[in-house]
């Protein structure tokens, strides 16, 4: 039985089980009780008998709607490194062209605008704005949609002008509260945090937590870090104090032997390079000299 279309996921279809010479009655007798296989969907059969995971399901998806369909929402994020929940239902966007048949598991959307999918994993996803419009659209509660709408722009996958574009261009039914959230969007802090993201991309540096307070030995707040790494007590600070916030001064810092590189939101925008070689060099001064007696609350550990 030879299987050389088989993908290394062990996602298979039925045709390309009957081009190998696998029958249709033998293939259902190996999916079948106490079989090696399982199907997953009609079409579309999994090459061992164990729970799909999420990407093989993504996989089984495509085999089963054909490669014209885009997968969107929360998984479209997943699959570039957002932190995200993953949703019950696998959402699809299908050309308006198309009938889709019912399937348990899939949340199949017609549209006449299909987006330029990006291949991961021999999966295509829609662009990150698209995806989390999408993802946005399906949410009831406006803090969600806000959280939601603000994942990409953190992340550093689009920008604010991007969401608008891509709402203006979509169907404006059902877009309400979605519009609703773009304007409520804090540029600074949910874009700053994206370009921060991207200059660390190809730093040689560990990922950092982000939005840390820094206080000293006794418990009390001396500053605060927009990322920080622990074990050697390198913080950045990138964005400015918000009114009515905690006015820290950087010498609060400085005084208990943290090493502190500061950068405007400007020079994130601009020069990005150059605040990477920044950090590189205050990582590297930080490493050489003991690790700073301080301790931080609220920590929020994040994948850069």
């Amino acid at each position: 039985m030879a299987l050389s279309n088989t993908s290394e996921s062990g996602i298979i279809t039925s045709r390309e089980l009957r081009k190998a010479g696998v029958t249709a009655r033998y293939a259902a007798k190996l999916c079948g009780p106490g079989g090696p296989w399982r199907r997953l969907m009609p079409g579309v059969i999994l090459l061992r008998d164990s729970a799909p995971t999420r990407l093989q399901l993504l996989q089984a998806a495509v085999a089963r709607f054909g490669p014209d369909v885009v997968v969107t929402g929360a998984d479209a994020l997943r699959a570039r490194g957002v932190d995200c929940p993953v949703t019950r239902e696998v959402h699809l966007l299908v050309p308006d062209y198309r009938r889709m048949p019912a399937e348990p598991g899939m949340l199949p959307r017609r549209t006449t605008r299909m987006p330029p999918p990006t291949l991961i994993d021999g999966v295509p996803f829609a662009p990150p704005a698209r995806a989390a419009l999408d993802l946005a659209r399906l949410e009831l509660d406006p803090a969600r949609i806000d959280e939601l709408i603000s994942l990409p722009l953190y992340w550093g996958l689009c920008t604010l002008e991007e969401l608008k574009e891509e709402l203006d261009a979509g169907n404006r039914r059902g877009s309400a509260a979605v519009r609703a959230a773009l304007r409520r969007v804090d540029p600074e802090e949910t874009y700053a945090c994206g370009l921060a993201k991207q200059a660390l991309d190809g730093c040689p540096l560990p990922s950092p937590s982000w939005n840390v307070t820094i206080c000293d030995r006794r418990g009390r707040p001396i500053g605060a870090a927009d990322a920080w790494w622990d074990d050697i007590g390198l913080a950045w600070q990138f964005r400015a104090p918000k009114q009515g916030a905690a006015n820290f001064h950087p010498l609060a810092l400085t005084a208990t032997g943290t090493v502190l590189v500061r950068c405007t939101i400007d020079q994130l925008r601009k020069v990005p390079k150059e605040v990477a070689t920044e950090l590189v060099r205050g990582y590297a001064e930080a490493a050489r000299t003991p690790r700073p007696k301080v301790r931080t609350i609220g920590q929020i550990d994040d994948a850069a």
